[in-house]
């Protein structure tokens, strides 16, 4: 594990350093657009995929953390006090809807609905704020046309030193890097421990004296803390946000980079992000092929034929090849040792 994690550390580097000066600006936005979203795969991968709390209406907290960056930072006027509302917000809203689940012990089910319905309602709750009349001090909410000329991130407390595409692509992916490292090193605590193990069985970890819902408030709580850190880059990336990064399909596509990539693992939702993310942008660019239908598709295909998910098969077979490639190295030796015996 730390030989695999040297690797990632290592690529991860090299992207930050290779990719500025190589990518013309289109293609160096999208790669920043592609980490921002890997930040999001990685919140839901950890309550998810370690945690074992269903949240079906993840882009709650995405488009919370989206929306409280934009209204902060236009009546600011400077960006470093509304990254931290961002964040603060949507890993508020977990801990409150945390704390009402998991303490009257509601089903992961019913959980999965409720956050869902979460994210409907604040999806019909701005969409239907169209006209002047509906702000927050100077930021227009805008209903369905959302909030357009957002300000981008700065250097702190210097509104004037907004950072270009170059930065701002540094700053995404050494986030992306630092969460991803950040969540190995939280689970490999005692408090990581006995997350995966309430995953397993919630009522042996409380006989063994644990609060499992606890840390099932906490590990919400930080889940959407970091879809609200991906929701303020995003806004902040596109200098744009509407009400769609509420909305279900958002929610489904979050779902989808989990069950491709490997929702029991960290680099795989990030690997399944990547790539149906460009995948999506390549299938945009056709005129007769419906995007919804395909990833669709891809969901169907990967709950039938690859349940874990790409780099969880890829770890089963690289470990069966192993495993016997270094059982055929031994047999020659063993055969040595019974001759020379004999």
């Amino acid at each position: 594990m730390n030989l695999g994690l040297a690797c990632i550390g290592v690529i991860g580097v090299a992207l930050l350093v290779a990719l500025p000066a190589t990518l013309d600006l289109y293609e160096l936005l999208q790669i920043t657009l592609y980490a921002i979203l890997g930040i999001l795969a990685l919140s839901l991968a950890f309550i998810w995929g370690y945690g074992g709390i269903l949240c079906f209406g993840h882009s709650a907290f995405f488009g919370l953390g989206a929306y409280a960056y934009a209204v902060a930072v236009i009546n600011l006027g400077e960006s470093t006090l509304p990254l931290l509302i961002a964040i603060a917000l949507p890993a508020a809203l977990a801990a409150g809807l945390g704390y009402f689940m998991f303490y009257a012990r509601i089903s992961d089910v019913y959980v999965g609905v409720i956050t869902l319905t979460v994210a409907l309602i604040l999806y019909n709750c701005i969409n239907s704020t169209a006209g002047p009349e509906y702000h927050i001090g100077e930021a227009l909410l805008g209903g369905f046309n959302g909030i357009p000329n957002i300000p981008s991130l700065n250097i702190p407390f210097r509104p004037d030193a907004q950072l270009e595409p170059e930065a701002m692509f540094v700053l995404s992916m050494g986030l992306l890097l630092l969460t991803y490292f950040g969540l190995t090193a939280l689970l490999a605590t005692r408090f990581g421990r006995v997350l995966v193990a309430i995953r397993e069985n919630e009522q042996r970890v409380e006989f063994l004296g644990y609060d499992a819902r606890l840390h099932k408030l906490v590990a919400f709580a930080i889940g959407g803390g970091l879809a609200g850190l991906a929701g303020c880059l995003f806004a902040a990336w596109g200098n744009y946000v509407s009400p769609t990064a509420f909305s279900v399909v958002q929610s489904a596509q979050i779902i989808i980079w989990l069950m491709v990539g490997g929702a029991g693992t960290l680099i795989g939702p990030v690997i399944g992000c990547f790539a149906i993310s460009w995948l999506t942008l390549k299938i945009g660019t056709q005129q007769f092929v419906n995007a919804n239908v395909v990833l669709g598709a891809i969901l169907l295909v990967f709950v039938l034929l690859v349940p874990k998910g790409i780099v969880p098969l890829l770890s089963e077979r690289l470990g069966s090849w192993l495993l016997s490639h270094r059982r055929l190295t031994q047999l020659p030796r063993n055969a040595a040792t019974q001759e020379s015996k004999a």
